[in-house]
Parts: C-alpha cells; structure tokens; sequence
C-alpha cells in the first residue's frame, strides 16, 4: 500500500517532537486526575502514543487505538507496540476490542487532537454510541477538540442524544480554563449511567485522627 503523504509529514514531525522532547503529555495529566488510580485506559485515534504512555507511567492501564498506520508507527517505534492497535473510532465495539486483544469495558475513554474534526455527524453519533458501550458503569468520556470546527461542543451535545452519556464538564483548554463559546478549543467530560466502582484506598484525601 502507498504511504499517504500527508499522515508521514505528520508522523515525522510528530517523531520529531518526541526526539526534541516536547511535552506532548498535558491530555494524559488531565485525564489521570480524573481517573482512579489504576484504571483501565482507552485513547481513541491515540496517534503517536504520547498520551498512553503518559497515562501508563502514571500507573493505569492504559491502551490506544488509531486506524493510521504512518503515524502509528511512531508509536510502536517509541514505545511497547502491545499497547496499540490498529483500528479506527467505526470499529469501536465490545467484541471487537476483545477479539484485537485488549480490554472490553474501561473506566475512561480518551479522543483528543481533533479526531472528532475528521468524523462527520453520523460517524460521530455512532462513535458516542460505541463509547457508551464499553464504559463501565460511571465511566468518563473526554473529548478535546477545536471549538469552532466539525465535532465541537454543539456537535457533540447532538451526537450524546439517546446514549445515556451526561456532560459533566467543559474546559477551554487541558488546564481547567473557563468555557465560553468564543473558546477556541474545548475539552468536554461526559460520565456514563451507573456509579464507578472505587477503591477502598482514599485517593488524595485524608483523614486526620
């Protein structure tokens, strides 16, 4: 198969980040105060995986999905390739995932880096559809995206219609900023139906006896 010229300019300079040591983490930060400790971990177009190996050192298990072979490259060259697959947002189902090797069911799903930008309204709606699907019971979806573009905040909002999916939260950026809709960028948290299952360690908090 032709190489797309396209996705191998972005995994060589994506490469090169990651050579340069560009923080290509803050994603993964975000989402590890979110998460439990150790939670299980899905990166939705996870490209060059930065953000699972972030999420990993951090001590989750955490695994990543993209359906670009250049750009996944990157990711096996870099890191464990046990952690990445091969597939895109359409392939997203219980049975799938398990079928690839890696968990069925998670505690957090991840889709950041414009993903959404590529999907168009009906792709999105399914892509909610499937998430919902293989979050656990009081599960987080975030999405991080351009604001104004194709899959922001508005398309978003349509495509949970019907999945259960509730917005919890919405940033400007990974940083916790301010929302307002002349935000450029957008970074929603969604929680599925049902209440997680945590652990019996407190987790930041303590109790002074």
């Amino acid at each position: 198969m032709k190489p797309n010229l396209q996705f191998a300019t972005y995994a060589a300079k994506m490469r090169q980040h990651i050579i340069d040591g560009t923080d290509l983490e803050v994603d993964a930060r975000f989402v590890d105060m979110l998460a439990r400790r150790g939670s299980t971990i899905l990166d939705i177009g996870c490209g060059h995986g930065s953000a699972v190996n972030g999420l990993r050192a951090r001590g989750h298990a955490a695994f990543g999905i993209d359906p670009t072979r250049e750009v996944l490259g990157v990711a096996f060259d870099n890191f464990d390739s046990d952690w990445f697959r091969e597939l895109g947002v359409e392939g997203l189902s219980p049975e799938r995932l398990a079928r690839v090797g890696i968990p069925d069911t998670y505690d957090v799903v991840l889709m950041a880096g414009n993903v959404a930008a590529f999907l168009s309204g009906d792709a999105l709606r399914h892509a909610f559809a499937q998430v919902s699907a293989v979050l656990k019971p009081g599960g987080i979806f975030v999405v991080g995206t351009s604001s104004h573009s194709r899959g922001g905040p508005h398309d978003q909002d349509d495509a949970r219609g019907g999945t259960g999916l509730r917005l919890m939260h919405r940033f400007s950026d990974w940083h916790l900023g301010q929302y307002s809709p002349d935000s450029a960028w957008s970074v929603s948290v969604y929680t599925a139906p049902g209440e997680s299952t945590r652990s019996e360690i407190p987790d930041g908090i303590f109790v002074l006896k």
